[in-house]
């Protein structure tokens, strides 16, 4: 009997001990704002961020929060460019009915390569790994991006799909802060590889590659001619 009210002795302790572990926890020594403080030589606790430091939190609303408002400049964005034309135009820029640009990059298998790699990670959760627009997020209830397919897009420059990488379009993310500029013309090159898998000129294939797809089956059963 003794026994039993030692262990409900200790576990009572116990309780009380987690319990003030708790307190502990939630009334830690801290500084209020603009409180003093003798560990530093100006007496202030609150300490100015090191020459260089570029604030994170952007827009109207974070610099009315924040009281810098009037006082920071936010740097812009990095250029996207890779080269420029000889009239100094970002070759980035341009738009179907607009100026139109070619990839200024050399295509390289190794260009293909680091495309292939950029667009599985980026791209194909939306588009898809083939470019249809039937990505897994797709699948999950996501809006459908259109085809890279479709008439529209494959007439459409090179510098289009680097502007929308960069800069977003309609309810995808703008990725410039994520993809480089190499990259993001390696993905380019990548995306137009895909087009020309499904729209190849059957005179630009070999006899092997002609000989392939006539045995490869369609819908149906059939095979193609």
């Amino acid at each position: 009997m003794n026994g039993h009210r030692l262990v409900l002795a200790l576990s009572l302790l116990s309780l009380a001990g987690c319990e003030q572990a708790m307190h502990d926890m939630y009334d830690q020594p801290k500084y209020k704002p603009l409180a003093p403080s003798p560990l530093f030589a100006d007496g202030n606790s609150a300490r100015t961020p090191p020459p260089g430091s570029v604030p994170m939190a952007q827009g109207a609303a974070a610099d009315t929060a924040s009281g810098r408002r009037g006082r920071t400049l936010v740097p812009a964005p990095p250029g996207p460019a890779l080269p420029l034309d000889d009239q100094g135009r970002s070759l980035a820029r341009g738009d179907v009915g607009e100026r139109r640009y070619a990839n200024p990059l050399p295509l390289t298998l190794a260009l293909l390569e680091r495309g292939r790699e950029r667009f599985d990670i980026y791209c194909a959760p939306c588009h898809g790994a083939s470019g249809n627009g039937d990505g897994m997020i797709v699948r999950r209830g996501f809006p459908a991006p259109p085809s890279y397919h479709t008439d529209r897009l494959r007439n459409a420059p090179d510098s289009h799909f680097y502007q929308v990488i960069s800069d977003g379009y309609g309810v995808m993310y703008p990725y410039a802060d994520r993809i480089g500029p190499h990259d993001r013309w390696a993905i380019v090159a990548y995306i137009r590889a895909l087009q020309l898998s499904q729209h190849a000129p059957r005179d630009r294939l070999s006899p092997q590659d002609l000989a392939r797809l006539s045995a490869t089956p369609v819908k149906g059963g059939e095979t193609q001619r």
